[in-house]
């Protein structure tokens, strides 16, 4: 009588999960292998994502742990390859990874910043996907899943170029899902609202901002890492398989505050 909650099992599916050595990436690289992945932990160090693998393998998971930093191309070319050559093949990838290195007006930044976001939040996972894409072409089936930000949907202060970067990788998802459906791969985004991890502590540490967003939230809290895995899991498994082109937010109602 599993028919349902068998659509959710992800054994022998092998997943990246890259920025996954903390935070919203480490959440969901958990919630993939609790059911049932095999998944790669990826950020910048290696000391970092042993680290994770060593805690999620002595939990009975299985993981493996891959230095990337996604923003040099022979490190995207190398995780990709050590992938295959350790688990045989990709059918889950998820673009985490990302940056925000400037908060302040459009104008007060400089070029250098534009390209350094572009690069790491646009560019990479345009290019990590296109190279997992063979892989997942072979097998006949695979799920991109994108983590953008409620940023790209909705504009708030200081985070302009960040916004822009996240809005481009919606329709990089849209196009991807549009353009790789006839292999069998979906590509959907994720739009995480505050979500209390490092990335955010700028935000979420000034006092002021969560007065006002626990006010004006229909939640009434920020929210945590552990509950963007939920749909991670569904985009990623079978129960997803009719979804594809889409964005969903997991913001507690941001969108929709006064």
């Amino acid at each position: 009588m599993d028919q349902i909650k068998s659509k959710f099992n992800l054994t022998g599916k092998v997943a990246i999960v890259t920025g996954s050595s903390k935070g919203i990436g480490k959440a969901i690289a958990q919630g993939l292998a609790e059911h049932g992945a095999k998944v790669v932990i990826s950020s910048r160090k290696q000391e970092a994502v042993d680290e994770v693998a060593k805690s999620f393998q002595a939990a009975g998971l299985d993981a493996i742990g891959i230095a990337c930093h996604i923003g040099e191309a022979d490190q995207r070319q190398a995780l990709i390859e050590k992938t295959i050559a350790h688990y045989g093949g990709i059918d889950i990838l998820v673009n985490n990874a990302a940056i925000n290195p400037y908060f302040g007006p459009l104008e007060s930044s400089d070029e250098a910043v534009f390209d350094k976001i572009m690069d790491v939040n646009v560019k990479a996972p345009w290019i990590l996907s296109n190279l997992a894409l063979e892989s997942m072409k072979a097998r006949g089936s695979g799920s991109i899943i994108n983590i953008a930000s409620v940023e790209a949907i909705h504009p708030g202060l200081g985070l302009g170029l960040y916004s822009t970067s996240k809005a481009a990788l919606l329709m990089l998802t849209k196009n991807q899902a549009k353009e790789w459906g006839k292999y069998g791969v979906r590509a959907n985004v994720i739009c995480p609202g505050l979500i209390k991890t490092k990335f955010s502590a700028a935000l979420w540490q000034n006092e002021k901002l969560v007065q006002k967003l626990e006010k004006n939230l229909p939640s009434s809290r920020m929210g945590q890492p552990e509950e963007m895995a939920g749909l991670a899991i569904l985009l990623a498994s079978d129960a997803g398989a009719y979804m594809t082109g889409a964005v969903y937010t997991a913001d507690g109602g941001y969108l929709i505050a006064g």
